[in-house]
């Protein structure tokens, strides 16, 4: 299990992890900030300063989920994660990538009232530099707009302690008297186990009156995906596709959807890559959409979109894949792709 508390910078959630360790037996604390720090000797100068904070970049995402895997698989009991994570997107894909490894995570939310928070930010002083600590100070203050904009998801997804009032030592029996009673009680998101091998995928495209097709936004994962999943051994590609329409939104199609393309992805770590298949739904109508229903632990969000629209949702893989599905239904015909290429 892990224990990840949140908060804006400056909320006290190392203090407060620190001692939460005394308090949960068998507990480890890793601070993702080693991560950031570990990656200064791994990349180049210039691929660092392409991003204002090393929470952008995808390669400490996968170490962070690799580490507490890691360490929990090394000690054992629970893992206690101080981390701010106020993008929602990113906190998708790495208590994604905990679930795909059957780890249990609470998510806990530290929030002193703003006025509070700033004035503990403004005492300070972690460094020894007053330079330094004047930097870290400013850096802390100017994220305050993001906590902010953070807080509806926060409020919905973690367990809130106010801890205004509180000094760390309460902060942290408060967290721990929540995940013994099972107040903080495990993060709905849920994702497939990590496969060991190439896999097969089935995917449908469903349209609506004006020829939009539909996407729904995953909390497991960045980026829009097509309705659609694994298939299970055993299963055909096309009944796949109809059951995982039918878990995932609700919408019992009436008819095996038409194959549109198959495109062969390739293994790129972390990735394991194999056959992706994309289908014809057909058309919702507005009865169809008016009982379109999400599973609130793997779907966020749905909508229809045009191509174009679609170019800023789906990764490029994926939108690449779109562009050709789209294609092979305008003709009429069904399309071989190498890594999103047509073939053949």
């Amino acid at each position: 299990m892990i224990v990840w508390i949140n908060g804006a910078f400056g909320a006290g959630k190392t203090a407060t992890a620190r001692e939460l360790v005394e308090l949960i037996p068998n507990s480890t604390l890793y601070d993702p900030e080693t991560t950031g720090g570990s990656l200064r000797a791994l990349l180049s100068a210039k691929r660092l300063a392409e991003v204002e904070d090393y929470q952008d970049l995808p390669i400490w995402r996968r170490l962070v989920v690799d580490t507490a895997a890691a360490l929990l698989a090394e000690t054992g009991g629970v893992l206690i994660v101080p981390m701010t994570l106020l993008r929602q997107e990113y906190r998708d894909e790495i208590f994604g990538g905990l679930a795909a490894r059957r780890i249990d995570v609470r998510h806990i939310h530290l929030f002193p009232e703003e006025t509070i928070l700033r004035a503990r930010i403004d005492g300070r002083a972690d460094y020894g530099d007053p330079e330094t600590d004047a930097r870290v100070r400013a850096w802390c203050h100017g994220r305050l707009a993001s906590h902010r904009a953070a807080l509806g998801w926060l409020a919905a997804d973690a367990y809130a302690v106010d801890t205004s009032e509180l000094t760390p030592p309460e902060a942290a029996r408060s967290v721990a008297d929540a995940v013994r009673s099972g107040l903080a009680a495990p993060c709905g998101i849920v994702q497939t186990p990590e496969p060991t091998r190439e896999t097969l995928a089935a995917g449908v495209l469903l349209f609506d009156d004006q020829d939009r097709f539909l996407l729904v936004d995953p909390t497991y994962k960045p980026g829009w995906e097509f309705p659609g999943g694994v298939v299970e051994s055993g299963e055909a590609p096309a009944r796949a596709g109809v059951r995982e329409v039918a878990e995932e939104i609700g919408i019992e199609l009436d008819t095996v959807p038409r194959l549109l393309l198959v495109d062969w992805e390739r293994p790129e770590p972390p990735g394991h890559g194999g056959l992706r298949l994309l289908f014809d739904g057909g058309r919702l109508g507005p009865a169809d959409t008016a009982r379109l229903r999400l599973p609130g632990a793997e779907l966020r969000d749905w909508r229809f979109v045009t191509e174009e629209e679609a170019a800023h949702l789906l990764p490029p893989v994926r939108y690449r894949r779109l562009h050709w599905a789209l294609r092979a239904r305008e003709r009429g015909t069904v399309l071989n792709l190498e890594a999103g290429v047509p073939v053949g």
